[in-house]
């Protein structure tokens, strides 16, 4: 049975997932929260569903490398047996800049989901961090689908494309509730910043037709507006939503304010309008 996460859910790491969080993410109409910071979010996902009913809680995600195939069944079916139906196992192949035993991706990859079919893990139930078109296929050929990570919408319509329909795509994506676009900029920069140290973030964006002259210097405004919706709430929503229209079925929303809670409230009110 695939899990069902709504429109829009929440996406955090670890010490911003908490249980206060959870209830409230489920109380505002959010179908998921999203756990980051792989492999600590494994013990952080039975205290959100046990403190939820309806509430989605997939992990965002788990690194192949540091977490065994076997490990990750055996949470599943645990928190499978307590919470039917509400566990979304989410998993990726990491950074080859972070990781020494970085080898082989795809095979690997493969390998894992083998590992997890062995182990009565349903391909329902289960998403592939996925930007390239490589790992797109393979996400919706043994996956429910993607799971990719500081993407614009325009990552969307092709991830869509090359997944076909029926496939889920639950891209994340940075917002901050910021009217001023020089502050938001400011802020948002060293986050974006980050990743573009990561090849595999810099290719993707290569692909989606950004230049070196975007990705130098923590990134331009241009590449930073894109990774980050910032503004009033209703102008973060119009964003967010440039992902469904572009083929995506879900948005995981990583909040960079300070004051998640009061984002995530902020964001509810324009977010689940009819």
């Amino acid at each position: 049975m695939a899990a069902e996460l709504g429109r829009y859910g929440i996406w955090a790491r670890p010490d911003r997932a908490t249980t206060e969080l959870a209830r409230e993410a489920e109380r505002l109409g959010y179908g998921a929260v999203w756990v980051g910071g792989s492999p600590g979010e494994l013990a952080a996902i039975e205290p959100l569903l046990d403190a939820t009913e309806t509430l989605v809680v997939a992990t965002g995600i788990i690194n192949m490398w540091q977490v065994s195939a076997d490990e990750a069944a055996t949470w599943f079916h645990r928190l499978e047996e307590l919470h039917p139906g509400r566990f979304l196992l989410g998993l990726g192949i990491g950074h080859r800049e972070a990781t020494a035993e970085y080898r082989s991706p795809l095979a690997t990859m493969v390998a894992y989901l083998d590992r997890l079919d062995a182990d009565g893990v349903p391909a329902d139930r289960r998403v592939l961090a996925a930007l390239g078109p490589r790992v797109l296929g393979l996400a919706a050929e043994r996956a429910a689908g993607a799971h990719p990570y500081l993407v614009p919408p325009e990552h969307s319509s092709t991830a869509r494309e090359v997944m076909g329909a029926g496939a889920l795509l639950a891209p994340e994506h940075k917002v901050l509730l910021q009217t001023d676009p020089s502050v938001a900029r400011e802020t948002a920069r060293p986050v974006v910043s980050r990743y573009l140290q990561m090849r595999n973030y810099r290719a993707n964006l290569r692909r989606l037709g950004f230049t070196e002259e975007d990705l130098a210097g923590g990134g331009s405004d241009a590449l930073v507006d894109a990774l980050v919706a910032h503004g009033e709430p209703a102008v973060v929503a119009a964003a967010l939503a440039e992902h469904l229209d572009a083929g995506a079925d879900h948005v995981a929303i990583q909040v960079l304010d300070e004051d998640l809670l009061t984002a995530a409230r902020a964001l509810a009110a324009v977010l689940h309008r009819p």
